[in-house]
């Protein structure tokens, strides 16, 4: 068996929401043009070439609070929840699970729907975004979303990287070229949203919080020698901030924090790059995933040169198997329901 914990639909009627609400006219293009996100008839029939493959659903980009205010993302979430377990329903041995998403831009309304979709329809967890229309997760006014999805639910948090277009590259630009905001900015974007979380206390704060990170952590892991002496001498090059007091009130070195984050295997297929993720995280805290349908074939490459990655490793089956399905059924809470049937 093999779990897709991290892969992408965008149900029917959330989509005509994106049309009708999204002020991205690229998103609209890109999402509109990938059958697989939102004909699940064509994606089930895809997915007849790995028959040991089932897809734990998360929602594609645009997330509620992008959509619209906070009078209207609570709305659009119900939407994207309801139609995500719907596709469960109907296809339990494809789809085990959904994760929900949260209108991020109305903290109260996102916890009304975290006992909605959790006690009601059965999500495994929720997602958010690496921001919330350009504001930090470590902003205080979202603590309350951490807080209670671990502590009332104990279950986990994927965080997906989100970066526009309109952000540019340079000062004195207006937007950026070439898609490096997205093939750059996001793997960017995941890595600064690990750093806050870091280093303003969120795993002392709430020691059994997990995030999963796409992308298999971003740059940290490539750039963890680099990261490890340098936020070691954190305060160093900073005047007006005592940034040394946070270093004395961590239990831990900072890049201890770092490896307490999941992270799935989204890497395009490249072996070096999952190597590289797996020396630094460990087996036990790595999740199969496929990113599907985001690849040149429009659905199937990633998972095959996903599968392929993980295959050219010569991992020992042990680690394997936690890749595969042990982790992911750990984390979500499926081993007992596995059990069951």
């Amino acid at each position: 068996m093999k779990i897709d914990i991290y892969n992408h639909v965008l149900p029917a009627p959330y989509l005509e929401l994106m049309k009708q609400h999204s002020k991205d006219a690229g998103i609209v293009k890109r999402m509109s043009s990938l059958r697989m996100l939102w004909d699940l008839e064509a994606r089930v029939e895809m997915l007849k070439q790995w028959p040991e493959v089932q897809q734990v659903l998360t929602l594609a980009l645009p997330s509620p609070e992008l959509l619209g205010g906070p009078d209207l993302s609570p709305g659009f979430a119900r939407v994207a929840n309801d139609e995500m377990a719907k596709i469960v329903d109907r296809w339990p041995d494809k789809f085990p699970a959904f994760v929900a998403s949260l209108p991020m831009n109305n903290v109260p309304a996102a916890l009304e729907e975290i006992d909605r979709a959790v006690g009601e329809l059965g999500a495994r967890g929720i997602q958010i975004c690496t921001n919330v229309n350009g504001r930090a997760l470590d902003d205080p006014e979202f603590f309350p979303v951490f807080e209670y999805i671990t502590q009332k639910y104990a279950m986990p948090i994927w965080m997906h990287p989100a970066r526009p277009a309109s952000r540019p590259d340079y000062v004195g630009e207006d937007k950026s070229k070439y898609e490096i905001w997205q093939v750059l900015g996001w793997p960017y974007e995941t890595s600064v949203a690990m750093a806050r979380m870091v280093f303003s206390g969120f795993y002392e704060k709430l020691p059994e919080l997990r995030i999963i990170t796409h992308h298999c952590g971003a740059m940290i892991p490539f750039l963890s020698g680099r990261a490890e002496t340098l936020w070691a001498q954190l305060g160093s090059r900073t005047a007006g901030e005592n940034y040394e007091e946070i270093l004395q009130r961590m239990a831990k070195k900072p890049i201890e924090y770092f490896k307490m984050f999941y992270a799935d295997t989204v890497l395009g297929g490249s072996a070096s790059a999952l190597r590289c993720g797996l020396d630094f995280f460990g087996a036990d805290k790595i999740v199969f995933a496929s990113d599907c349908p985001f690849d040149p074939e429009n659905g199937p490459m990633f998972i095959r040169e996903g599968i392929r990655s993980i295959e050219d490793l010569n991992l020992a089956e042990d680690d394997k198997r936690k890749i595969y399905f042990g982790n992911a059924m750990k984390l979500l809470n499926l081993k007992m329901q596995a059990e069951a049937k």
